[in-house]
């Protein structure tokens, strides 16, 4: 039996396990990817590990979150990262050239690698025939210092592409299709892979469209194949150098089978606020609308924009309506200004922002209360875009576009003649903003340039044998970490400075929470209770660090999702499953949970037998951890189980 493309990448960076779905496995990693809401922390972790100097074959810092310079805070941050990428030898894109996953695709992504980044759409990247995964910052640290990343093999998800997309769709509807069949923890344990002859409709950024959203599904990661389509963007990138062909064999099998028919969709949108929530625009089509906003990594091409701006020539966006342009890289920025599509853009109206994230994870932008926004970014969470009581739609460029200048959600192809465009032959290549890795010698010498906002993270200790919680939470299903833990512009600057950015922990589900995590933090802690898919989106390890900051020792929900399952066990916070859903129902917040002979009971099995105290009531739960993981968990976390492994 052949191999498919999952499993080629998977077997040439296996360094331990065996690659049976389910178990433990340890993967060399190639390249790493940080951003500065999540980098501050990395660096400090690769400063207290003591790394001389990077082990990948690359890694980049970017600067694409926090780019708002409100104060001092985050302007400091960027040149903390500056310098810890001179002293670890990495590249260092700077504030304005872009978003991670695009420029990464553009600079430096090389089919047939892995890449593991501290942001949950680093499998964007799967579109270039690369094994691309999110994960907490810690676990990239380590791969930066040279260490496995550990995973429990995926399922390899075949994907079946055949067709071609109709008018006025484009591949942000092919993913949100998956979506409307699978919601949000679908893709949870699996690898998806994309084969067949529609891919040959798709351009290299159409893929990096669908790979990137595969976060939203829970997927590990999404891969499609090295093929021609990756040559020619290569080439056009002045890179044709870094392309090796990498295709499924002829008899590759796959763990599950889909087919999707591109020429069989139509414009679909993901109503507030899940990006599972997804039907045909035509079902909501009249909805009014505030704001329509245009890139993201969810939809960051040269096309993406192109086509917007061909939509609203000559036109202007309808009144009251905010048109916002977020460029998603210097370099495609250059070329939508050559071809006079930015010209086109804000002549309608549009109000153009600086290259990055910006308003995607809150960064400005916000709508105003109560009023519908649409947006071709690829989450909606519950107050992610900034406003606490949002609606927000996500879409895809032609809807977003066709909606702007109407006022109201339009389906559009009731626009009439869909406007074609076509990438530039010779796109700009500008690595001005992108500074490369110092020489080891010459980075030994750096400075790490430390700001006031910056605080070390504070030691953790072991997971005691007897436990007795309060339980301070009990959450129903798809608790996001946006809701663990908010981004945006009030939250973020604080990234690098714990205590500060706790206080905002869980406030969006219950703003008493702090103030009570408070009141148990030196009386040995508390617990939380949640539905299933708990943790979903972000990989931010702030949604654990700051909890276990404030004493979470143990968190109990139907089940998790992946990154955040690993950021809190990373942390020394304890992730149990109820062993059956109706063991849920026991417990309520208020209760007092307890624990014995919980160390020797790690050790032996995944059963947890705990009590509630005042019901005379047990509970059983079970943990998935590996060996190495409950060994991790009964040091008090990664951080402690290095220094000892050390």
């Amino acid at each position: 039996m052949g191999y498919n493309v999952t499993q080629k990448l998977i077997k040439d960076h296996l360094v331990k396990g065996e690659m049976k779905p389910g178990e433990e496995i340890g993967l060399k990693i190639d390249q790493t990817l940080t951003q500065d809401a999540t980098g501050t922390m990395v660096m400090l972790e690769l400063e207290a590990m003591g790394l001389d100097y990077r082990k990948t074959e690359a890694s980049a810092q970017y600067v694409d979150h926090n780019l708002i310079q409100e104060d001092s805070k985050n302007p400091d941050d960027h040149l903390f990262l500056e310098s810890a990428a001179q002293r670890f030898g990495l590249h260092f894109s700077r504030p304005g050239n872009g978003v991670s996953h695009p420029v990464h695709m553009q600079r430096l992504a090389k089919p047939g690698q892995t890449l593991l980044g501290s942001d949950s759409h680093t499998c964007a990247n799967g579109c270039m025939g690369m094994l691309a995964m999110g994960a907490g910052g810690i676990d990239v640290a380590m791969a930066i210092a040279g260490e496995p990343f550990y995973v429990k093999m995926p399922e390899v998800w075949g994907v079946y592409v055949k067709g071609e997309l109709p008018d006025w769709v484009g591949a942000k509807d092919v993913i949100l299709e998956m979506l409307r069949r699978h919601d949000v923890k679908g893709g949870v344990g699996k690898v998806i892979e994309y084969y067949g002859p529609g891919l040959k409709e798709l351009s290299a950024m159409d893929r990096h469209v669908i790979a990137n959203m595969g976060a939203e599904l829970g997927a590990t990661g999404t891969v499609f194949p090295s093929d021609e389509v990756v040559k020619d963007y290569l080439k056009r990138q002045e890179r044709e150098e870094d392309w090796i062909e990498l295709v499924a064999d002829k008899d590759a099998e796959y763990d599950l089978h889909e087919t999707i028919n591109l020429s069989e969709l139509e414009p679909l949108i993901a109503k507030p606020s899940s990006p599972g929530n997804v039907v045909p625009v035509r079902e909501v089509a009249g909805e009014p609308i505030y704001q329509s906003y245009i890139g993201s990594s969810a939809n960051p091409g040269y096309r993406d924009f192109a086509v917007a701006a061909e939509i609203v020539k000559g036109k202007s966006v309808a009144q009251g309506v905010s048109f916002d342009l977020n460029p998603t890289s210097r370099q495609m920025l250059q070329d939508l200004v050559k071809d006079n599509h930015i010209a086109s853009l804000l002549s309608s109206g549009g109000r153009l922002h600086q290259a990055g994230c910006n308003g995607c994870i809150g960064m400005g932008q916000a709508p105003a209360t109560g009023r519908n926004s649409l947006r071709t970014t690829p989450r909606n969470f519950p107050g992610r875009s900034g406003t606490k009581e949002d609606s927000v739609f996500l879409c895809g460029p032609e809807t977003a576009a066709a909606s702007a200048l109407y006022g109201k959600i339009v389906d559009p192809r009731d626009l009439g003649e869909y406007p074609k465009v076509e990438e530039p032959a010779h796109p700009t290549v500008d690595t001005s903003l992108l500074e490369y890795p110092l020489p080891e010698d010459e980075a030994k010498n750096v400075e790490l340039v430390k700001g006031p906002n910056i605080a070390s993270i504070p030691e953790m200790d072991e997971l005691p044998d007897q436990l007795e919680l309060p339980i301070l939470l009990k959450m129903g299903d798809n608790i996001s970490t946006d809701e663990i833990l908010a981004g945006g512009a009030r939250v973020l600057p604080y990234r690098s400075n714990l205590p500060e950015i706790s206080k905002f922990t869980f406030e969006i589900v219950d703003d008493t929470y702090y103030n009570r995590a408070m009141d148990t933090k030196e009386q040995g802690g508390h617990a939380i209770v949640g539905g299933y898919n708990y943790g979903q989106g972000s990989s931010r390890e702030h949604a654990a660090l700051a909890p276990r900051y404030l004493g979470l020792r143990v968190a109990i929900v139907q089940d998790f999702a992946r990154i955040h399952w690993q950021n809190l066990v990373n942390f020394g916070v304890l992730p149990l499953t109820f062993a059956e859903s109706a063991e849920a129902e026991k417990v309520e917040q208020g209760d007092i949970i307890q624990f014995s002979g919980l160390r020797e009971a790690m050790k032996n099995g995944e059963t947890i037998t705990a009590k509630l105290k005042d019901k005379n009531q047990e509970v059983q739960l079970r943990h998935t951890l590996s060996s190495r993981q409950v060994d991790m968990m009964l040091k008090g976390g990664l951080i402690n189980w290095t220094k000892e492994k050390a």
